[in-house]
Parts: C-alpha cells; structure tokens; sequence
C-alpha cells in the first residue's frame, strides 16, 4: 500500500497591521476550500483554532515590526520557515505606520495613551525585511485577491510566481482606461507606482494613491514637475508620497525631490 506525502504546511502570521491582508485570503471562499485541501493549516488566527508547532514549508506574514516582541518572534518564525513571504504594505514597507519613524514616537505615545509608560514600542516601524531573510513580497494596501491566488498555486507546484513588476499605467492600458492626468487634469501616481490594484482608480476618474508601493526605479523626479504643473505645491507632493508605503525607499527618495523648490520659484514661493 503506497503511503501518501504529508501536504506541505502553511502559517499565516500577524504582526502590526489592520488583518486586511488576511482577510483577503479569506475572501478566496471558493479558491480557499481548495487550497484547504491542498496544504495543512498549521497556523492561521484569523481562521483556525489549528496553532501546530513548526517546522512550516510556507509563512505568509502580514504586517509590520513595531516591538520589541515582534523582533524577536519574527526571529523565531524565520528559524521556523522554509519559505517565508511577506504580504502587504505593512510587511514590505513598514505601513502607514512607519509615519513614526519620521517624528518623536514618545510624543505621539503620550498624545494617545492614558499611561504612556505601559505601551512598550520601538522608535520605528520597519518591514520584516529589515530583520529577516524575505524569499518573496506581495504588495498592495490590501493585496490582491488574483496575486495571492497566483503565488500559492506557484509555490505548491515548484514554480516561480508571476507577478508584474510593470506600473498601474500599463493596467490603464489593457483596461482602455484614459490617463486621468491627461483627459482630466488629475495628479496620479500611477507612472511610479507598482500595478496589482487592476487600475482600480483611474478607471473611475481617480489618480493612484501608490498602495502598491515604488516600482523597481521609479522617475519621480520625471513625473513631481508633472503634478506640480497639475496644481500640487511641495506639502501635497509630501502627503501623496506619504501614505501606504511610506518607508518605501522610492517614495522616500520622491519627498526628497518634492521639498526642492523647482526652477523659476524663489524661497517664498514666487515666479
């Protein structure tokens, strides 16, 4: 009698973050009850009382480290981990939390909490990239639904998952979508933002926020005198790439682009 091979096992995992992207992989419903019977769910809060003891062939991780117990359990989840992947914004780019990393995180702890001196946090908010080998990222603020389908059915075969690492424009494209900046007059970050949404924005008149986060080489310093000439002064650019992903180093490196003043315009501000 041929035994049969054990089925390869999965964690999801949550560090700091709002569950969006473990929802998202129970919104599959369908695709989900047949991924079920395809893996072992060792560990997955947010579905299962199931809570096995490593080792885990794949990890999804979601979500930021902003403790220091996160540091250390993400240590312990890696030790764990033949594979581990990161999904969404908060895990590959440290969040809308990362905002921290940018002011004084005692004063924003003080502000919010009654005794400030119980909540144990760290100065930053960074991706489980800065602490731990990646072997894939799934982006997106939430991910997508197809991506997600795409990288589970890739790993549990042996492949390589295709994701896109082209920009929302080319979305726009295959969707017949009109680039908003030009029909419309609209400031969008499509050009330098990574595709994955299906163009969701534009396709009802509105620019791209940047939930996927910076392409691989993003040309902010092509497309920023583009929104400026659309009506957005230097606090807007900052705010616009100052959201999902705003740790990302692209839209790090754009903020820096958007605070010099451009030609023409004197430090008040003035042509």
């Amino acid at each position: 009698m041929e035994t049969q091979e054990p089925r390869p096992r999965l964690a999801v995992w949550k560090f700091a973050s709002c569950d969006g992207c473990q929802l998202t992989l129970l919104d599959c419903q369908d695709e989900l009850l047949a991924l079920a019977a395809q893996v072992d769910i060792a560990h997955f809060t947010e579905a299962s009382r199931a809570d096995s003891e490593g080792p885990y062939d794949v990890s999804l991780v979601e979500g930021s480290v902003t403790t220091p117990h996160d540091a250390e359990r993400i240590q312990r989840v890696r030790a764990e981990s033949k594979m581990l992947v990161t999904i969404g914004a908060c895990a590959t780019s440290g969040g809308v939390q990362a905002l921290r990393n940018f002011a004084d995180v005692a004063e924003f702890r003080a502000a919010v909490y009654a005794r400030p001196e119980y909540v144990a946090t760290l100065a930053t908010s960074t991706p489980i990239a800065s602490h731990v080998k990646v072997d894939f990222e799934l982006r997106g603020c939430p991910i997508d639904k197809g991506q997600l389908l795409e990288l589970l059915t890739a790993l549990l075969v042996g492949r390589e998952p295709r994701i896109p690492g082209h920009s929302v424009c080319e979305e726009c494209k295959r969707r017949g979508t009109a680039c908003v900046m030009v029909a419309h007059g609209t400031p969008c970050l499509g050009p330098v933002t990574q595709a994955g949404c299906g163009a969701i924005c534009p396709a009802y008149g509105r620019g791209c926020y940047g939930c996927f986060g910076p392409v691989a080489e993003p040309n902010t310093a092509a497309l920023i005198p583009q929104l400026r000439r659309l009506g957005m002064d230097a606090a807007g650019l900052h705010r616009v790439f100052a959201t999902f992903n705003v740790a990302a180093p692209g839209f790090a490196t754009a903020r820096g682009e958007a605070a010099e003043a451009p030609r023409g315009e004197n430090a008040a501000g003035g042509s």
